[in-house]
């Protein structure tokens, strides 16, 4: 986040698990965090959060952890204060509105969401009626206002449209309507309003991809860029920005390809696309200050860096962070694979492969592999530095990631495939990624494990279940129990598991089929499970009743519960204790 105050950011801090807001050294280089680690960001709207920071000219916003309000933050004093009081309520998505010095924001409380105005303490409701709101974005006349709003059943990448709207004088909306591209019936997902002037781009996938538009002010809408391929992620958070367009007709965009996000600059109309910083694989937060951008920058072998690009030049510099944080500690290099292309799909599934360290240059056939189901299921794997993956692979393990059919960054048609197929395609894919690359040499034929984070771990034990191959597996705050999930979700994924599986009460018997818990019968390999005791996502209880089910079959399963953790383990000390204990599980697995 860019101001006339500095630069500021979001680093977690690894003893408490609280984001804190972090700036410049006086160095110039290098961090400091801005203020005591009492004062922990993060939002809770939609239950994943975004843009809760938000830099004014002379002052910061941010939404406070545990309260969920809106404060305000002096960068020269120190002083901090709270904006709104409103305890049934939480707020993200903050968008400064520099015209009448106010606050946009999406509130939501038990009865929905708003698109509201915060101005010196005086809430104001701009727009009510949709499911859920998006990206307030103002013009630079500060009299035209876009925002995206999506409804259930739907999530954000499955559709959801812009709206646009006059600003009055006094700051209300005027003639807020939707706005269709070609004005097509065809169902799609729009993210990122940003205006230049008063010219409004947007990133849609109406035509397949994730791709820049450009709408003038008669509605027409215009291609920027008709490369075949995602110039976004899936927006799970608020106030995320993967494109920048610039004045003169530049422009600053992330591009994904086979998994991997390239940072691509054009200083003006005239010039050819530069592809920036090819030692970085993947881009967030983008955002303009004069004639620099800044964005947070995520690598294979090093920290995330906050990068300083030159919009002008195209030079980039690294303002904080990007340290090798293991020293001369080798680590394992990610190896792009793809599988064979198949007559069954007109999709290639891919991923990246990392050899055991002990074997980087040696053979690799007699290393155990873990694969690894990413969460979501609607997420991505880019080949960025993961300690837990570097940590199996100094234990001698070769680890797979892979992005199966149901992730995003591979065109609208890849994401949507996974549409009543969950559990089988995901669970299809891993498995002949699996067999693949131990066909290749790169692992043992004899021991395959398997293991996932939140959606990653109901993939995990569906693989247990439907197959023999894997040796065992891991879930990690997994879901086991969809129906019971289904009851307890969130408003935001409360349409999501039937478009997962399918409609509850349409297809009954496939959610028996594809409930872990309901099949646990049928999984006959050892199991561990990782579960935060106050996760209100899958409830510990959820594990606890799979485990019970599986060693009642004679089989073992192991559970280890972290009271003070939720859904995804935040605090460094439990996270190291988990990895030690997943290598203890994994090796003696090998020894039966």
């Amino acid at each position: 986040m860019a101001s006339q105050a500095g630069v500021f950011w979001l680093e977690s801090d690894p003893a408490s698990g609280l984001n804190l807001i972090h700036t410049l050294a006086e160095s110039g280089e290098g961090s400091v965090p801005l203020l005591p680690d009492t004062l922990g960001v993060r939002s809770q709207v939609n239950g994943y959060g975004g843009g809760a920071l938000c830099a004014a000219p002379d002052r910061l916003f941010a939404i406070e952890s545990s309260s969920q309000q809106i404060y305000v933050i002096m960068p020269e004093t120190g002083i901090v204060s709270a904006v709104t009081d409103d305890a049934s309520a939480c707020f993200g998505g903050l968008v400064w509105d520099r015209h009448r010095e106010r606050l946009l924001a999406v509130r939501e409380d038990a009865d929905g969401q708003q698109l509201v105005a915060i101005r010196q303490g005086k809430l104001e409701t701009l727009h009510q009626g949709e499911d859920f709101y998006s990206a307030p974005a103002v013009s630079d006349s500060g009299r035209q206002l876009a925002w995206i709003s999506w409804h259930l059943p739907d999530m954000p990448w499955v559709s959801s449209v812009l709206w646009l709207a006059r600003v009055d004088d006094d700051g209300m909306l005027v003639d807020a309507r939707p706005v269709m591209p070609f004005q097509s019936p065809t169902r799609a997902c729009v993210q990122q309003p940003v205006f230049v002037g008063e010219t409004l781009y947007v990133l849609s996938d109406h035509l397949g991809w994730w791709q820049p538009w450009q709408m003038d002010e008669s509605g027409s809408w215009r291609c920027l860029d008709d490369t075949q391929a995602d110039q976004a992620s899936a927006p799970w958070q608020l106030g995320e920005c993967q494109h920048l367009p610039l004045p003169e007709g530049g422009w600053l965009r992330v591009r994904y390809l086979n998994g991997i996000g390239g940072l691509w600059w054009q200083p003006d109309r005239d010039a050819l696309p530069q592809h920036l910083s090819t030692s970085y694989v993947d881009f967030r937060c983008l955002t303009r200050q004069g004639d620099r951008a800044c964005c947070i920058a995520r690598s294979s072998d090093r920290l995330d860096a906050v990068l300083s690009v030159d919009t002008e030049t195209g030079q980039i510099h690294v303002l904080a962070g990007g340290e090798k944080p293991f020293g001369e500690v080798a680590l394992s290099s990610p190896e792009p694979f793809r599988l064979p292309e198949s007559e069954e799909t007109a999709f290639v599934v891919s991923g990246f492969y990392y050899p055991p360290v002990r074997s980087q240059s040696g053979q690799t056939d007699n290393a155990p592999l873990v694969m690894i189901a990413h969460g979501g299921p609607t997420a991505m794997i880019c080949p960025v530095l993961n300690p837990q993956v570097q940590f199996l692979c100094h234990q001698g393990f070769a680890v797979a990631e892979v992005n199966y059919r149901g992730s995003s960054g591979f065109g609208r048609d890849f994401r949507l495939c996974l549409a009543g197929q969950w559990g089988v395609l995901d669970v299809q894919d891993i498995e002949c990624a699996a067999r693949h690359l131990v066909s290749e040499g790169k692992a043992s034929a004899q021991a395959a494990f398997i293991q996932g984070r939140s959606s990653g771990g109901y993939t995990a034990l569906m693989a247990l279940i439907s197959s023999a191959y894997f040796t065992a597996g891991v879930s990690q705050f997994g879901v086991s129990d969809p129906k019971r999930l289904r009851e307890l979700t969130h408003r935001f994924e409360s349409g999501y598991l039937d478009w997962l599986l399918g409609s509850f009460e349409e297809v009954p018997d496939r959610w028996r089929e594809r409930s872990p818990l309901m099949q646990a019968d049928r999984i006959q390999q050892p199991t561990a499970f990782f579960q935060g005791g106050q996760d209100t996502i899958v409830v510990p209880e959820q594990t606890q009743l799979i485990a019970t089910a599986i060693r009642a079959n004679g089989w073992e399963s192991f559970v280890q519960v972290y009271p003070d953790e939720g859904h995804g383990f935040r605090k460094a000390s439990n996270q190291a204790d988990m990895l030690t204990r997943l290598a203890v599980f994994y090796r003696q697995c090998l020894q039966r």
